[in-house]
């Protein structure tokens, strides 16, 4: 407790270690001084959407015309860390932390994010185990006698804090929950910014969900009051920004100049990029409409586009541009899909490195081979491509929003995967688990973000599936949802099932997927029951 910041959270083994007195001034502080900008910055989203909406499109921004023209500006160079060429995510968790730094990946995103249920456990022991990988001394044996010991070299940690519209419940700030965003990031900073100096290197984090260039100054202005208030120099701190919804991707020149010299460049977040183009444009019709979200590839011409953009933005300032996610987990058992699968991951990395991208994301080790292969081929001995320029390039307005180009139909097949993986997901989920093997994928929170708010679109424009004409209604999301969770009880056995908590995830789904009015997030009504 500190003045009048409580932690109201349980204390649990060892919390006493990253919640000191001292830490929690810290991030108190943070909340008092940037929670009402935070605030602003949400209520001017809605704002935004609104106005998209009515216009049926979003537009570069006129009134920062100057920072995209101006060709003079640079956001700061590559420091210690200039080969990011295969990164691999995951959840903060001990064995998870061990693998991932372990993998052979240059960078390990350990995330606070949509890959980790934000229990108040989660959070608190998510910020012990990663000072422990950096003080390394997170080795440990399981009951069952496997050794989990850090290699000599490990990859480098960038911890992805929550986005701007998650609290944490357990911080109350003068009687508020105060920002997940600022909790992950304070703590983090407080406890490892001079322990990363003293060993060579600096923090490095990820900022997810922004929608605007005002997000990233807030951002900024958080970073230089932390490193003023621990005494540490401006311009230690070096964040990549997930480009992950469709205002941002309108505003990447903007994004990297509020940041420049904190920025280390832009990723390619394509899963909740695909939800951020439902959600913004879901009740524009036909034109807005997507196929079944399997059908969706980087190939698409809308997505083509943002991704091209990516790498034109960031090089053209000297920044990293990162490719997107391969979630395939390998099979143990059938050598086949892991074929296909292979192949399919194989081709993507090697279009993403053939495009430009400096480096890429895996959701699983046994990926970082294949991903680290096609790198290879083109970067060689060089750590990246930001030389690569790309001045033949031009990226329309209409590119980022030409959604109606993609090849595929609505289908019955899709609207079960969506509602199947929706559900199965969210019972993890409520678990405490938000990275979960379904179906062969790595899914975290983005997967059940597009497939719930897939459905709920196809409801809302009266969709008609094309293989078996039934038009998406209320009463058949609901029977399909029958269908699933008895397939789930029937796989699982009753007693499995029970113990489980499909009834409260299928309650969630169709809260989210559903409701006349839609929900931002669906991670903000599941936190209600954690």
């Amino acid at each position: 407790m500190s003045g009048d910041a409580k932690v109201i959270g349980a204390i649990e083994d060892r919390f006493d270690e990253v919640l000191t007195p001292e830490a929690i001034a810290f991030v108190a502080d943070l909340q008092r001084k940037f929670g009402p900008r935070r605030t602003e910055l949400l209520a001017r989203r809605r704002d935004r959407r609104a106005q998209a909406v009515a216009d049926g499109r979003l537009d570069f921004l006129e009134e920062t015309k100057e920072i995209r023209e101006d060709t003079s500006w640079q956001v700061a160079p590559p420091a210690d860390l200039t080969d990011r060429r295969v990164e691999i995510t995951g959840p903060t968790e001990k064995k998870m932390l061990v693998n991932a730094l372990n993998s052979g990946a240059k960078v390990f995103m350990s995330d606070f994010e949509d890959a980790s249920t934000p229990t108040w456990h989660n959070k608190v022991q998510g910020q012990i185990n990663l000072t422990d990988a950096i003080e390394r001394r997170i080795d440990f044996e399981t009951a069952e006698g496997k050794s989990y010991k850090l290699k000599d070299t490990v990859a480098t940690l960038m911890p992805r804090p929550r986005g701007w519209h998650l609290p944490e419940k357990h911080v109350l700030v003068d009687d508020e929950p105060m920002s997940g965003g600022l909790f992950d990031f304070g703590l983090f900073f407080f406890h490892n910014a001079q322990r990363l100096l003293d060993k060579g290197t600096r923090p490095y984090f990820y900022l997810p969900k922004m929608e605007s260039h005002l997000e990233a100054r807030l951002w900024n202005d958080v970073f230089v009051h932390a490193q003023d208030a621990l005494g540490v120099p401006q311009g230690t701190i070096r964040a990549t920004v997930l480009i992950e919804t469709i205002p941002a991707a309108f505003e990447m020149d903007e994004i990297l100049y509020e940041l420049r010299d904190h920025s280390y460049g832009l990723n390619a977040g394509r899963w909740d990029y695909l939800f951020s183009m439902i959600k913004t444009f879901r009740e524009r019709g036909e034109e807005y409409l997507l196929p079944d979200r399997n059908s969706v590839t980087m190939t698409a011409p809308f997505m083509s586009a943002y991704a091209n953009l990516v790498v034109q933005t960031c090089h053209k300032r000297g920044a990293f541009a990162m490719g997107g996610m391969a979630a395939f987990i390998p099979s143990r058992k059938d050598a086949e899909v892991n074929r296909v699968a292979l192949e399919k991951v194989q081709a993507d990395k090697e279009r993403e490195a053939k495009a430009g991208f400096d480096g890429t994301w895996v959701a699983h080790p046994d990926l970082v081979a294949t991903a680290m292969k096609e790198f290879d081929a083109v970067l060689g001995d060089k750590p990246n491509q930001i030389d690569k320029q790309r001045p033949d390039l031009t990226v329309t307005a209409d590119d980022l929003l030409a959604t109606d180009k993609t090849p595929g139909e609505q289908t019955a097949v899709g609207l079960r995967n969506n509602i199947d993986v929706g559900i199965r997901y969210l019972e993890a989920w409520l678990r405490g688990n938000g990275a979960v093997a379904i179906h062969n994928l790595m899914e975290d929170a983005a997967t059940a973000e597009i497939s719930r708010s897939q459905v709920w679109q196809w409801v809302h424009n009266d969709v008609t599936l094309a293989d078996t004409g039934d038009q998406v209604t209320v009463e058949l999301v609901r029977k399909v949802a029958d269908d699933v969770t008895a397939e789930i009880r029937s796989e699982l056995g009753d007693e499995a099932y029970d113990q489980g908590r499909w009834a409260e995830a299928r309650e969630v789904f169709e809260e989210v997927a559903l409701a006349d009015d839609f929900v931002d997030f669906l991670t903000l009504p599941a936190y209600d029951r954690l």
